[in-house]
């Protein structure tokens, strides 16, 4: 059964590594130092749900459903070309430290709403979880599907808490103005890359629903 582990944990660090919404988010919040742990704890424990949801059964309700697919799409390419704008924003802004200021007096909940959309608005998200790990793991006996589910649980968990400690204990040198308007930059344009594919995605699943 540890072979069954160790394939989940591969197949969720090699899911997980790639700069997305979610590694954006918790990086940001790491060099903060603004509620980091929070905000992993909470981005992990979405992908147990994902991951479990994915592996047990649960995405028949999104892969037979073109036009909630539609919804979420959409959903996350407005959701992202926001938070991408106001990173950039923030990056080619004259007075950065003002601009980190003003992030930094955002409320729990905000933080909680934001890191609630970067991750349930992401359909690539559902892709990974669903899809991928769904095909692979659905396949599955019921007590190898259990090993593998707790390795791609555990590649997840590690790699938040990970990525926000890692984040936090370098952040005296992250938090320069230089960095930050690289940091910034970078997470904008990935952001705005991130939805233009989606809007692609959307447009195609419209085309479908029209057909």
């Amino acid at each position: 059964m540890i072979a069954y582990y160790f394939q989940g944990l591969a197949l969720g660090a090699a899911m997980i590594l790639p700069l997305g919404p979610q590694n954006a988010f918790v990086l940001n919040q790491g060099i903060r130092r603004q509620y980091h742990l929070m905000i992993a704890a909470l981005c992990a424990f979405s992908d147990i749900l994902l991951i479990s949801a994915g592996i047990f059964g649960g995405s028949a309700l999104l892969m037979q459903s073109p036009l909630l697919l539609t919804a979420v799409t959409w959903g996350g390419v407005a959701f992202l070309l926001w938070y991408g704008w106001g990173a950039l924003r923030t990056a080619f802004s004259r007075n950065i430290e003002m601009e980190n200021a003003a992030t930094l007096k955002q409320g729990r909940l905000r933080l909680i709403a934001t890191m609630l959309a970067v991750t349930w608005l992401n359909p690539h998200v559902y892709l990974d979880t669903f899809v991928v790990l769904g095909s692979l793991g659905g396949q599955m006996a019921e007590e190898p599907k259990r090993w593998f589910a707790l390795g791609t649980i555990s590649a997840s968990v590690l790699w938040f808490f990970g990525l926000a400690l890692l984040a936090a204990w370098l952040a005296p040198r992250l938090r320069t103005v230089t960095a930050q308007r690289i940091i910034n930059g970078l997470v904008g344009i990935v952001m705005w890359v991130i939805a233009i594919r989606l809007a692609q995605d959307g447009f195609s699943h419209l085309s479908a629903l029209i057909n």
